[in-house]
């Protein structure tokens, strides 16, 4: 998420500490609250013809206080239709942090998701705490700021890095601004876990299964690392790596675009005649650096410089369907001082809403570093390392800024648990790349097995067609049946 004054606007990527002996885990619960099962709000778009409904779960603020003031979350439901297959309750989680996620069971069964699955369990979706329909939390974003990312600019140099400090130190001034009653800082991974086990309890289950992807699998690997004894079916797809995005996490970025951009590079070179962006992926390389590089000294006439074009390639190597929208938007700055008549409209701005749950999650969770000396080494350094898009992920965030500094440590992961987490991941991820999915497979150690899909983009189950990993995960939802070691699916 990026904004520029007088310039395109784009829009979000989907896309992220434990307490010991009597922490917040730990504390007695209270009686279930009695749910009211109503109509979904108007506004939540539900991909799929099925029956789906809403519901509002208190949960508290601070769970340091279990017994002080009270938030809620609201979740939504498609319910089995098969008693006798029916198994439990599904969690779901479309990453972030900051989307909405109750449509993602509609969102899910769109994509095909078998009826075996459905069968077997409640499909449960949540707007989570801060987010949407849940009691939302605000910074007060508007479209004059200046700044609006969850992915900072490439920064060219270290003037860059300094001024994007600048910016960064604005936003996160504006948070603390309007953060009067310090709501925010309970916007954590933790705390997000910790309500997924109330909304467990809420629907009378012992245990309950899990699907996040890309951050939900950080959320996914937080919650299973709390709440090991109630927790069933585990599946985390695209992994961030661990239980909470750090800078580590978000400098992977730029390994995954270094990974992924080859096979949009061979997808371009077939496809010359049509773009003329190069006959080899070599020279489609060369020609997008080239691009940028130029844009980067001299912006185009409709406001977009080097960054924006990095970030919108970025985005559409998510997907090979997105290739085609990507070509145009390079074909369209292949040309110095060019202006079309019309362009590549560019995605939608993010809300107020998901960027200031985005930030708070990710501020919140770990201490980020705080002087501006340190994000200019990075960014020097990952300039070199990951040239196409190193600069822009290692560079300053407002997490330097933020007000509030952690009320825990990162929910460290927890090995020791049942074996019960089957972990998804594609061979080239631009967002969340392999060597994510392999720290967090090494950290759970024998609680996991690891499916490596042969497949380049972001996200594995339902969203490309390995039909391996596809089998896997349903046999593991459905029948409960593991792998016996990692797997590595070829691309189908």
């Amino acid at each position: 998420m990026y904004r520029k004054r007088g310039a395109v606007v784009i829009g979000a990527i989907a896309l992220l500490g434990t307490f010991v002996v009597a922490g917040p885990a730990a504390v007695a619960r209270p009686a279930a609250p009695e749910l009211t099962w109503e109509a979904c709000p108007a506004d939540v778009v539900m991909p799929a013809p099925v029956a789906v409904q809403c519901a509002k779960i208190p949960v508290p603020l601070d769970y340091r206080d279990p017994g002080g003031e009270q938030i809620e979350v609201m979740i939504s439901r498609i319910a089995s239709t098969n008693p006798a297959q029916r198994r439990g309750i599904l969690l779901l989680n479309p990453g972030g942090p900051g989307g909405t996620g109750l449509n993602q069971g509609s969102f899910l069964i769109n994509r095909g998701l078998p009826t075996t699955v459905s069968d077997a369990y409640d499909l449960i979706g949540m707007d989570t705490r801060g987010v949407g329909h849940s009691t939302p939390m605000s910074c007060g974003f508007t479209l004059d700021d200046p700044y609006w990312a969850n992915i900072p600019p490439y920064a060219v140099d270290d003037a860059a890095v300094t001024r994007q400090a600048a910016i960064a130190k604005q936003v996160a001034d504006k948070c603390a601004a309007t953060d009067k009653d310090g709501r925010l800082r309970h916007i954590t991974t933790a705390n997000v876990a910790r309500d997924l086990d109330r909304v467990r309890a809420a629907l009378g289950e012992k245990k309950a299964s899990y699907y996040g992807a890309s951050y939900g699998s950080a959320l996914g690997a937080a919650y299973v690392s709390l709440f090991p004894k109630t927790t069933d079916r585990i599946v985390l797809d695209s992994n961030v790596g661990d239980t909470h995005l750090d800078r580590a996490g978000m400098r992977r970025y730029g390994l995954g675009f270094e990974q992924t951009f080859p096979d949009f590079a061979r997808w371009l070179a077939a496809r010359h005649d049509m773009y003329g962006l190069g006959r080899t992926p070599q020279e489609v390389r060369r020609t997008f650096l080239r691009i940028t590089e130029r844009l980067d000294k001299t912006p185009a006439p409709d406001g977009a410089d080097g960054a924006v074009v990095r970030y919108l390639t970025f985005a559409g190597l998510y997907s090979e369907m997105l290739y085609g929208r990507t070509a145009r938007i390079l074909q369209t700055y292949l040309k110095p001082a060019q202006t079309p008549a019309t362009r590549q409209a560019a995605p939608a701005n993010p809300s107020d809403n998901a960027f200031t749950a985005f930030l708070a999650t990710t501020c919140n969770d770990v201490d980020w570093p705080e002087d501006v000396a340190t994000y200019r080494r990075a960014v020097a350094e990952d300039r070199k390392r990951y040239p196409l898009f190193g600069a822009a992920t290692a560079n300053i965030t407002p997490c330097a800024y933020w007000k509030h500094e952690p009320t825990e440590a990162p929910v460290k992961v927890d090995d020791k648990g049942p074996a019960n987490i089957l972990i998804l991941q594609n061979r080239r991820d631009p967002v969340t790349p392999w060597a994510g999915g392999k720290l967090l497979r090494d950290k759970f150690a024998s609680r996991a097995k690891l499916v490596t899909a042969e497949e380049s983009g972001h996200g594995v189950y339902l969203v490309h067609t390995n039909a391996c990993a596809h089998n896997i995960t349903t046999n593991w939802l459905v029948g409960g049946r593991m792998p016996a070691r990692d797997t590595t699916c070829r691309p189908s």
